[in-house]
């Protein structure tokens, strides 16, 4: 896995999902229950600043979700930031990031991000009213990393129960629908 190819695929579906906020559709639900499209896009940024202080720092701790006037704008900054932090750092895959005091290589917090990213970009883009699958390259890779994150030990903290999808589902549904959402959500 390259983690930076993979960030950075994360970061371009997810900047492309935000072009879609605006401030009238910050109260719109998500597939994230219990979240509006505001809550949402906060979540993202604080998840963006632990990762990229994650590798700066050599430890991820809990961020504190702060509420910004433009919360798209600081995904756009934030992103930014969480590449050029990878990219300064020169950290390779086998580097060890602790999370929650256990050291992880880089590569596999990295992947994390990646899924949260993009799922989250997923969230948003429905609750915009866009339909905007995942590529299906990226939604493999990261279907791949999916049962070392979402196993069923971490589950039940993370995320809600997989969503039935038939089969044939294209790799986009089977990545939403694999950490608890529903692929068809409407708003």
């Amino acid at each position: 896995m390259n983690p930076i190819g993979l960030l950075e695929r994360a970061i371009a579906y997810a900047m492309v999902s935000m072009d879609g906020v605006a401030a009238p559709l910050l109260s719109a639900p998500t597939p994230c229950a219990g979240w509006d499209l505001r809550a949402l896009v906060d979540h993202l940024n604080d998840s963006v600043g632990v990762l990229r202080e994650g590798i700066e720092t050599g430890c991820v701790s809990p961020g504190v979700p702060a509420e910004t006037d433009d919360p798209v704008a600081t995904f756009r900054v934030r992103v930014h930031e969480l590449l050029g932090a990878w990219v300064a750092a020169g950290w390779g895959g086998d580097v060890p990031i602790s999370v929650a005091e256990l050291p992880l290589p880089a590569a596999i917090v990295a992947g994390t991000g990646a899924v949260e990213i993009v799922v989250h970009g997923w969230d948003v883009a429905v609750a915009c009213g866009n339909r905007r699958p995942i590529p299906p390259a990226l939604a493999t890779e990261l279907l791949g990393i999916c049962p070392l994150i979402a196993s069923s030990a971490l589950r039940h903290a993370l995320f809600a129960p997989p969503v039935p999808v038939p089969p044939t589902a294209i790799p986009s549904d089977r990545l939403v629908a694999y950490l608890g959402r529903d692929p068809g959500f409407q708003r």
